[in-house]
Parts: structure tokens; C-alpha cells; sequence
């Protein structure tokens, strides 16, 4: 497990894409990868990268975890958990007290804390992104969020 570096972008873009393509998150641009590099972590293996999560922060108090996605053939294997865990641990270490994501799979979240809550109560900022995916206003992401201990 570790931060993204340069190198990782293509990766990072082809796993979110492909699991974009199972229906499982929303696709992200090369681009929106490259801008966004400081915010993944990245699990690497033997064969290279084969995990990857975001973690956005959207204001003093709350951040997004995002993009996260494992190879189809390392799934079950604990490293979506991990990358989970190690964005839940950077939050606390950065004093944000509140994290959500938007899923279409909220029953894998609830293991890590997370309840299912309005997208109302979520800051507008976050809807900036969503003006831009080709799936707005109908994506059907449900969001979940959590508190944390520390923030």
C-alpha cells in the first residue's frame, strides 16, 4: 500500500474504468486522474497495481472516498478493505471528522461504519463532479457516510 505516483495513472485509469464498464462506480478521464494524483493510494503487487482508492477532501470538515477499485482477479483478497482502512486512517490523521462516498454497492460500506444518508446533506461542492459525469442527474450512486474518531 502507497501513495500514487505518475507512473500509476494509466493503471489507476484502467481499473476505474473497467469497473466502470461492470456498472460498479462512475468512469473518471485521464485527466481528472492526473489532477487528482495526490488523492489515491494504490496497492501494488508483483504484476504492478491492482487496487486503487481516493480520498478528496471537500472542506474543513469532510472529505470523499472515491474511485475505489480492485483487478477483478485480486478481489476477495482484502486489498479493497485495506485501501478502505488506509484512507479511513489518513482522514483521522488530517483531522477531517466526516467521510462519505457515493456508491452503488452501499452493503460493502456499512462493514466500515458507513450509513446510508440523504445526498441533501452532502456539501454542494460535491455536485460539481456530478455536473460533469455523462450519467447526471440519474446515476443512481447511493450515498453513504461515517464520523471519525480524532476529526
Amino acid at each position: 500500500m502507497r501513495k500514487a505516483e505518475i507512473a500509476d495513472v494509466k493503471t489507476i485509469h484502467r481499473l476505474i474504468n473497467e469497473a466502470a464498464g461492470r456498472d460498479e462506480l462512475l468512469p473518471r478521464s485521464l485527466s481528472d486522474i492526473y489532477e487528482k494524483l495526490r488523492d489515491f493510494h494504490v496497492c501494488e503487487a508483483q504484476t504492478g497495481v491492482v487496487g486503487c482508492c481516493a480520498l478528496h477532501i471537500v472542506w474543513e470538515d469532510i472529505a470523499e472516498l472515491r474511485s475505489l477499485s480492485v483487478a477483478p482477479e485480486w478481489q476477495a483478497g482484502g486489498i479493497g478493505a485495506a485501501l478502505v482502512k488506509r484512507c479511513l486512517e489518513e482522514c483521522r490523521e488530517l483531522g477531517v471528522a466526516r467521510i462519505f462516498a457515493l456508491t452503488y454497492i452501499p452493503v460493502y460500506f456499512k462493514r466500515f461504519g458507513f450509513d446510508e444518508v440523504s445526498k441533501d446533506t452532502l456539501p454542494h461542492k460535491v455536485w460539481a463532479d456530478c455536473l460533469k459525469c455523462p450519467k447526471f442527474p440519474d446515476c443512481g450512486e447511493i450515498a453513504v457516510a461515517r464520523s471519525l474518531d480524532g476529526g
